[in-house]
């Protein structure tokens, strides 16, 4: 199987609240799982042959693997602090890598071109310099000191602001974005993006924050967040080739995508490359 490092890896596959005794059947990696929960609420994963498969329930999702993660799955503090709004976004059906869609997350300058008007506009379209780095000790890509300007940062946002970011790449197909919290500037907003892989070529994303928004509706939050993403679906769909490139020779990056550059070579490196293609075609 390519991409066998990928197994060992924990992955979303439903939200808790949402679970059913009767179950849904889905994809992980291409093979058969089934999601269900017991008569206590319990979640239960199991594979194509009925073998129940390891469960945590964290961030509101339930989590599983196919093989034997070396590691717990990454925690977000923020997840547990007074007074900020968790919410389950929902999920989307994006045909296209896991991969490129984590990417995608990672990316900046896309933002004025197809989140015209709400996360960027012309001609604020330049992207300045930042910082990233393959953080050893933890085993994460990072980006830190990155700013854009946004007409519309958050739903609970009034008029434009200079958006501070920093981008976490804890696992190979999630990603967790902080951002200027427009309720609190002393505080970070927290958005992330988990992804299921179910086949090479099409993935589940499953988005979720961490907020301080007094204002804004659950449903409020859950359409301006779902809107953003299905922005970005039209894109990710068409993109080719539809496998991550890892080779640096495929693609010719630019100085706004250092992100990227590190989160392929952090993925070579461990050999995650289910979903991603290692040479020119």
């Amino acid at each position: 199987m390519n991409g066998e490092a990928m197994r060992d890896q924990w992955y979303p596959v439903g939200i808790a609240a949402q679970l059913t005794p009767a179950g849904r059947d889905s994809l992980l990696l291409g093979e058969a799982i089934r999601i269900a929960c017991d008569s206590d609420g319990a979640a239960l994963v199991t594979d194509g042959a009925g073998r129940a498969l390891p469960v945590i329930t964290r961030f509101g999702h339930v989590w599983t693997t196919l093989g034997q993660p070396e590691r717990d799955l990454f925690t977000i503090p923020e997840a547990d602090q007074p007074g900020r709004r968790l919410v389950d976004v929902g999920t989307v059906l994006v045909r296209c890598s896991p991969l490129r869609a984590v990417e995608n997350f990672l990316d900046i300058a896309h933002f004025p071109f197809v989140h015209t008007d709400i996360l960027g506009s012309e001609p604020h379209t330049e992207v300045q310099r930042y910082e990233v780095e393959i953080r050893d000790d933890v085993d994460e890509v990072w980006a830190t000191k990155v700013s854009f300007y946004q007409p519309q940062a958050a739903k609970s946002a009034q008029g434009g602001i200079n958006a501070e970011y920093m981008y976490r790449v804890p696992a190979p197909t999630c990603s967790v974005l902080y951002k200027t919290c427009p309720a609190r500037p002393e505080e970070w907003d927290v958005i992330t993006l988990f992804v299921q892989p179910l086949t090479e070529t099409t993935c589940q994303v499953w988005p979720w924050m961490a907020l301080f928004d007094e204002d804004s509706s659950m449903t409020d939050m859950i359409h301006f967040q779902q809107m953003i993403f299905v922005q970005d679906r039209s894109i990710l769909e068409n993109q080719i080739p539809a496998l991550l490139p890892l080779d640096p020779g495929m693609e010719i990056p630019t100085r706004a995508d250092m992100t990227s550059i590190a989160y392929r070579r952090w993925l070579k490196r461990h050999g995650y490359t289910y979903g991603a293609q290692l040479v020119a075609a």
